[in-house]
């Protein structure tokens, strides 16, 4: 599910404010400067930190 181009230009990871960039096919958002993935469930992007996967 793509989501709208409105929402991924004005969300920034919350750990260290960077880019992020959406990965449709593994669901998730990708912060573009410290690496973190946060999942999108049902289309909903789960911007928490807490939630994150950190960087590999």
């Amino acid at each position: 599910m793509a989501l709208d181009d409105r929402l991924l230009d004005i969300l920034v990871c919350p750990a260290c404010r960077g880019a992020v960039e959406h990965k449709d096919r593994r669901h998730v958002i990708l912060c573009t400067e410290c690496g973190r993935r946060y999942p999108v469930r049902e289309g909903i992007p789960v911007m928490l930190v807490e939630e994150a996967t950190p960087p590999r």
